[in-house]
């Protein structure tokens, strides 16, 4: 969910249903943060290298960089349009939260192992993620409150992953291993090649 979509907002959203460890969801943000920083770092100077100029490079920073706030860095880095063109990109791929938290909802109440016919979780927040998408595209918004709410966002949540973070133990994470981390490092490198095949030859 990290990888695909966006980063740890994804992994904290799709925890709701899947109800993981603390320590596993720490984890995957640890995983995502760690890859979309070098993706953020050091994407912006492959984009001569590989040949794309602006609207490309937004194309694949959008497509394959984790965090929303890391495709923007990235993307401003290369010049306006990459970057427009990369927060175009990467909110697409932000709108696929709302149907896979609910695919994953329906897949949890089928694998239940007693079989009972309970409702799946219901994801309230994908509710009024889609709700707020369709107010903030009906209806024009001051830019000071486009400002608060998103500083409040970004305040709830950091308390969240802090909240998670202070319940985690580290010698739980090293019980983990490093095959999680091979998995999230395999992710990033296939999501950045087959986004870049994409943009280069489609």
């Amino acid at each position: 969910a990290g990888t695909s979509i966006c980063g740890a907002s994804a992994i904290v959203a799709t925890n709701i249903v899947t109800e993981a460890r603390d320590e596993d969801v720490t984890y995957a943000v640890a995983g995502i943060t760690l890859f979309g920083t070098v993706a953020m770092l050091g994407f912006p100077l492959l984009a001569p290298v590989l040949g794309l100029d602006q609207h490309a490079f937004g194309l694949w920073a959008g497509a394959s960089i984790h965090e929303v706030a890391q495709v923007i860095g990235a993307g401003f880095q290369d010049g306006a349009q990459a970057g427009e063109t990369a927060t175009v990109a990467k909110l697409t791929r932000v709108a696929m939260l709302a149907p896979m938290v609910i695919t994953l909802g329906l897949m949890a109440r089928r694998g239940n192992a007693d079989g009972s016919a309970a409702k799946p979780p219901m994801p309230w927040f994908v509710v009024a993620f889609v709700a707020v998408v369709g107010l903030n595209s009906l209806v024009a918004m001051p830019a000071a409150v486009h400002s608060a709410i998103a500083l409040a966002t970004q305040i709830m949540l950091t308390m969240g992953l802090a909240a998670m973070g202070l319940q985690a133990d580290i010698s739980q994470l090293r019980s983990r291993g490093l095959r999680p981390l091979v998995l999230a490092f395999s992710a990033f490198l296939f999501i950045a090649a087959f986004s870049l095949t994409l943009v280069k030859f489609a």
